[in-house]
């Protein structure tokens, strides 16, 4: 199934419904960029096309099944929407999202980027990530085409590279076309460079999560970069850049998530 079937919703009333998809989880609970997609469409299709920021809070896992999502206009402005949603399943709440929303091909301004997009391999020359019976990697990698830079992929044998960064290019399957929704998902994909701190971690549950899409990508291949600097007070964040096939900043990310140990 693609991407944007399964993360497509429908206007029903005062609110948009949706269904978790199977295939699109880690453990048997939904993706939270994937999650993430379908509130942004829902709360883009009641305001603006686009979504530019958007954070969202983790309550309860999402499971495979219907879904319904509430958005909500805050403030109508002469460039953006503010918009808040809650999406709902299995009688819960499961995430919480507050963001801003415009059309992204009429944002224009000064443009000064001081970081280039990180240096890897071609992806040919890089590790394929391919979900396994065993749930590592999981369902997730089979929608997508992800290669880790060889000095980060080792996690996967349990041999991490002692610094908690992971680079690697990714595309979605059947090179499907990324849209700003797509990013989204794209911003949770990789797995946690918590795994490569050679530290007692075996789950790094997500508290928070914020967005920013600053551009729609081109046509191709996805640059990505996620590193941690700080591991403090039993929580950790996680910094993604995503440049796309020209080169360019189409997103950044930040994650905040919990350091449990054992």
């Amino acid at each position: 199934m693609s991407f944007s079937s399964a993360s497509a919703v429908i206007a029903t009333g005062d609110h948009y419904a949706a269904e978790i998809f199977p295939g699109w989880d880690i453990l048997g609970n939904a993706n939270g960029g994937y999650l993430m997609a379908l509130g942004a469409r829902a709360m883009a299709a009641a305001s603006r096309p686009h979504p530019v920021t958007l954070t969202a809070h983790f309550l309860s896992p999402g499971k495979t099944g219907p879904i319904s999502i509430h958005p909500q206009t805050l403030k109508a402005g002469r460039s953006f929407n503010t918009m808040r949603a809650t999406v709902r399943g299995g009688g819960k709440n499961l995430i919480e999202m507050l963001g801003a929303f415009s059309e992204l091909e009429n944002v224009d301004g000064v443009v000064r980027v001081d970081a280039e997009p990180p240096a890897l391999p071609r992806p040919a020359d890089c590790v394929a990530v391919v979900p396994q019976e065993s749930g590592f990697p999981p369902p997730l990698m089979g929608q997508v085409d992800m290669r880790l830079h060889p000095e980060d992929a080792n996690l996967f044998q349990g041999i991490p590279s002692g610094q908690p960064l992971v680079r690697g290019w990714i595309r979605l399957k059947d090179d499907e076309p990324i849209d700003p929704f797509g990013l989204m998902l794209v911003a949770d994909a990789f797995p946690p460079t918590v795994f490569n701190a050679d530290l007692p971690v075996n789950w790094v549950p997500t508290l928070e999560m914020t967005t920013q899409i600053r551009g729609m990508p081109e046509p191709g291949w996805l640059r990505c970069k996620f590193s941690t600097r700080f591991m403090t007070g039993g929580v950790l964040e996680e910094d993604g850049e995503i440049w796309d096939s020209s080169g360019r900043l189409v997103a950044l990310s930040r994650q905040l998530a919990l350091m449990p140990l054992g």
